[in-house]
């Protein structure tokens, strides 16, 4: 289901993409600038944010995504490497606009004591490296849409 719904949101997101491009060629060449603009979007938040959260969490098991609302939350995620730990994320994109700022990650993260999965603390550091991983991910899209034109 989740695999579904991953697919969905992609599929939605090339469509809009494609769109844009006719729209484009039909109309004659669309300036630079207007590529360029932050607000180049057909959904509800920031579209290179989007794409970058999608593309970082990529590897956790997806519960909720919601485009408009900007919310991507996944399902508790198990290392392979650390079994004993867990991993939940929740990322929400607070605005249209590749900022800094509208970009929001938080963490659990659970340790398995005796059987049971017990709250345990998400170094500052982890979250912040998200962030960064997405801020820089979602630029690098915004460069590519850029040099593609």
């Amino acid at each position: 289901m989740n695999r579904l719904l991953r697919t969905a949101i992609l599929g939605s997101l090339a469509l809009s993409t494609a769109a844009g491009l006719s729209a484009c060629s039909k109309g004659g060449k669309r300036p630079q600038a207007d590529l360029a603009a932050s607000k180049v979007t057909t959904i509800g938040v920031n579209a290179y944010l989007w794409r970058a959260a999608l593309d970082t969490i990529s590897f956790m098991p997806l519960v909720q995504t919601d485009s408009n609302g900007g919310v991507i939350v996944t399902d508790w995620y198990v290392n392979p490497n650390a079994p004993t730990e867990r991993m939940k994320v929740t990322v929400s994109i607070l605005d249209q606009d590749l900022r800094a700022d509208a970009l929001r990650v938080a963490a659990l993260r659970e340790v398995n004591r005796g059987g049971q999965w017990v709250a345990s603390p998400v170094e500052a550091a982890t979250v912040q490296k998200l962030e960064d991983i997405i801020l820089t991910r979602a630029r690098d899209l915004r460069r590519a849409a850029i040099a593609a034109d």
